[in-house]
C-alpha cells in the first residue's frame, strides 16, 4: 500500500510537473510572438514568472520524491553503520522541520495577501498565486516522508544510493548499448 501511495504521488507529481512546464513554455512563446507582432501581452511578464515559481516548487517536490536534490550520500556512507541511522534522521527532520516553517510563514503571508490581485490580470488573486509556497511545502515534506523507510533501509545496510551516481550509471550503460 505505502508504494502504492508512492507511485500515485510520483505519478500525479510529475503529470503536473510537465503541465507547468509546458504551460510556461506556451506563455513564453506566445509572449515572444506576439511581441514579434507588434501587440505585445500585458499579463505575459507576470504570468510567466508565477508559472516558473510553480515550476520551481513542484519540480523540487518532485527532485525530493526521486532522491535527486542536494544531499550528502557520501558522508552517510563515510559514517560507521551505528550512526548513519542516526544523521539520516537528523538531517531528515531538519529538512522537514524547514519546510514546515516555510509553509507556516507562506500560508502567514496569504492572510495578509487578502484582497491583493495581480497588476496585470486583476481578477486573479494573489493568494492563488502564492498558494504555491504553503503547498509547494507540503508537497516536499510528503516526498520525504515516502522516501524515509528506503533511506533508512539504505543507511542500515550498504549505504545510501547517490541519485546523481546512479543516473550516470544508467546514463553510461544506455550509452554503451548503442
Amino acid at each position: 500500500m505505502f508504494h502504492t501511495l508512492r507511485t500515485v504521488f510520483d505519478r500525479v507529481l510529475t503529470a503536473f510537473v510537465i503541465f507547468l512546464l509546458a504551460s510556461l513554455a506556451v506563455i513564453v512563446l506566445m509572449g515572444v510572438a506576439y511581441r514579434k507582432l507588434g501587440i505585445p501581452m500585458v499579463w505575459y511578464d507576470e504570468v510567466a514568472s508565477i508559472a516558473l515559481a510553480w515550476l520551481t516548487y513542484y519540480g523540487a517536490g518532485l527532485a525530493a520524491l526521486k532522491r535527486a536534490h542536494i544531499g550528502f550520500p557520501g558522508l552517510v556512507n563515510a559514517m560507521p553503520p551505528s550512526l548513519r541511522v542516526p544523521l539520516v534522521l537528523l538531517g531528515e527532520g531538519i529538512v522537514v522541520l524547514f519546510f514546515a516553517l516555510l509553509g507556516w510563514y507562506g500560508y502567514q503571508v496569504l492572510l495578509i495577501l487578502e484582497g491583493d490581485a495581480m497588476v496585470s490580470l486583476p481578477w486573479v488573486p494573489t493568494r492563488l498565486t502564492q498558494s504555491v509556497i504553503p503547498i509547494g511545502s507540503a508537497v516536499f515534506i510528503v516526498a520525504q516522508l515516502l522516501t524515509l523507510p528506503e533511506l533508512l533501509r539504505q543507511a542500515r545496510g550498504d549505504g545510501v544510493v547517490d541519485a546523481e551516481k546512479r543516473e550516470m550509471e544508467k546514463e553510461l550503460e544506455r550509452a554503451l548499448q548503442r
